[in-house]
């Protein structure tokens, strides 16, 4: 995503396509290293040369005095050794070596390397190395267990002395609107995880990934591209994804197994299987429904669902008018207005389908830990998204990402610090221990983000469906659940789509050409309030 103008990925035709849909027919440690210290810890002193000790040298030999008469030829020499020359002194036999010196230089021995092992050993203890400022990072987390996240805090903190990270789970409910009062009252984390669509709400609060943490190509090849595009600011990188996440089909097997049902890969199959799958009383009522969608008040992650049916039609989410977009409208609406196979008395679609009364719901991947939290023993799978019929056989399989990223802050002062610490964590070893972390408290870990790691989950029965289609993943401001308050982009965005397709519902004579219309009003205002398109000419 670029921040700078609406997203970039959506088709820029607006031609109906008559495999579309339509209004009228729609058939996760290394070795410790020592720290740079800006002053080096002294080394042992080696006992110093015999010059540099006070031990004297022997006197020469004086010379023989001057008054002595000259020797004349003798008759005998006298040996050398009986000669006693005046000013010789003979050392007396046992005596010692002066004890002083060798006493000084094993007290400056001891002192030395006694003021090495402080340095080494107990300093670093309490300054977090010779030298080195310690370095606290706080870090706001939302979705992970403490739990998940230690293990590797105390990794990195092992090899890099004097830093601490302190990860604080934060509670989700309003979490984006405190996360920015804090950063403006300048009591904000350093690292803090936010929605992918959440870029240009703190597009003043980001900071820009130096290029020792990714260079933008390295970035590119790295992660799937839905996310350069989401995470990219201007011409900066502001944030590394913690996983992807996107839309899955879910299925219940015993349902699906019960009626000899074959799980549908087209959206017209699965129009057609749903309403095979609903079951009424004599009443009306339903008792066991074929999908839920057609409605906005009991269906769990309306908005990405309606996002992406929009987005397959070739139709713009940021200009949501003409026959494409009326088309996907019109399409959501038939479950609740024409096929009568969900309605607003019904549970929500995630209840709904954990009491094992729904066939087929549209979720991203966390929602199966909710489904086994209330009904561990209903087996389910989940599949990749239905598709449009293809008009031509390289038009690629189309799905919607929802997910959620870390980025620092530009407020933080350690910015550095924090990238670093980041880094650590982008790395596929990182990524896989935070996987297995996870998997000690729940079904599955978040999907991983790597597009190198994506072989080693395609095949799981709860993960595969998501990842399997990430690749071709195109994002907008349109999620649910992302808790970013009234006031939030996906907040307001939403609440325009739900408009139109309450219009559509329950309006007499409501058509989705008049519902899209006034929503696209309400659109482009939000886009202008972020800076993501510019302000219509007023007329005249």
């Amino acid at each position: 995503m670029n921040p700078t103008d609406p997203k970039e990925n959506q088709a820029t035709t607006d031609t109906p396509s008559t495999a579309g849909f339509s209004s009228s027919a729609m058939d996760i440690p290394p070795a410790p290293q020592p720290i740079p210290s800006s002053t080096p810890a002294p080394s042992p002193v080696a006992p110093a040369p015999s010059t540099d000790t006070t031990t004297l040298p022997a006197p020469e030999p004086s010379p023989v005095p001057s008054t002595a008469a000259p020797l004349t030829q003798p008759s005998t020499l006298t040996p050398p050794s009986s000669l006693h020359e005046p000013g010789i002194v003979t050392p007396k036999s046992g005596s010692k070596i002066p004890k002083g010196p060798i006493v000084f230089v094993l007290i400056l021995v001891f002192l030395i390397l006694g003021i090495f092992s402080f340095a080494k050993f107990v300093l670093p203890k309490i300054t977090g190395g010779l030298g080195t400022k310690a370095t606290t990072i706080t870090w706001w987390g939302v979705w992970e267990d403490p739990k998940t996240i230690q293990p590797l805090i105390d990794e990195y903190q092992a090899s890099h002395k004097g830093v601490t990270v302190k990860y604080v789970q934060v509670a989700k409910d309003q979490y984006r609107e405190r996360l920015s009062n804090a950063i403006a009252g300048g009591q904000g984390p350093d690292i803090m995880t936010i929605h992918n669509s959440w870029v240009p709400m703190f597009r003043t609060s980001l900071s820009p990934m130096p290029t020792s943490v990714f260079s933008p190509q390295e970035f590119q090849q790295t992660f799937y591209p839905v996310m350069s595009r989401d995470l990219t600011l201007g011409t900066s990188i502001v944030g590394i994804p913690t996983e992807y996440d996107g839309l899955g089909l879910f299925v219940n097997d015993d349902i699906f197994g019960t009626y000899g049902k074959t799980v549908p890969t087209t959206w017209n199959d699965l129009r057609n299987t749903a309403i095979s799958l609903t079951i009424k009383n004599q009443q009306g009522i339903i008792q066991q429904a074929g999908v839920a969608m057609g409605t906005t008040s009991n269906v769990d992650h309306w908005q990405e669902t309606l996002a992406l049916l929009i987005l397959q039609n070739g139709a713009k989410l940021e200009t949501p008018t003409g026959s494409l977009a009326e088309g996907a409208l019109d399409f959501y609406t038939a479950f609740y207005k024409t096929d009568k196979v969900w309605d607003d008395t019904l549970p929500n679609s995630t209840t709904m389908f954990a009491n094992g009364k729904l066939a087929m719901m549209i979720a991203p991947s966390w929602r199966a830990h909710d489904i086994i939290a209330q009904s561990p023993t209903l087996k389910f799978r989940v599949l990749p998204v239905p598709q449009l019929p293809k008009n031509t056989p390289d038009e690629p399989d189309i799905t919607y990402a929802t997910y959620w990223a870390n980025a620092v802050s530009s407020k933080s002062a350690v910015q550095p610090a924090a990238w670093e610490f980041l880094k650590f964590l982008s790395t596929k070893e990182s990524y896989q221990k935070l996987y297995d972390n996870a998997v000690k408290l729940r079904t599955f870990g978040e999907p991983f983000p790597r597009v190198d790691m994506r072989d080693s989950i395609t095949a799981d029965p709860k993960v595969g469906g998501f990842i399997s289609l990430a690749g071709n993943a195109k994002s907008w401001y349109l999620d649910g659940r992302t808790f970013d308050g009234e006031t939030g982009i996906n907040s307001r965005m939403a609440k325009y789509f739900e408009d139109a397709i309450n219009m559509v519902n329950n309006t007499s004579g409501g058509n989705s050409k008049n519902a899209l219309t006034t929503a696209a009003n309400g659109v482009l205002q939000v886009l202008v309030d972020y800076g993501l398109a510019q302000a219509p000419a007023p007329v005249k």
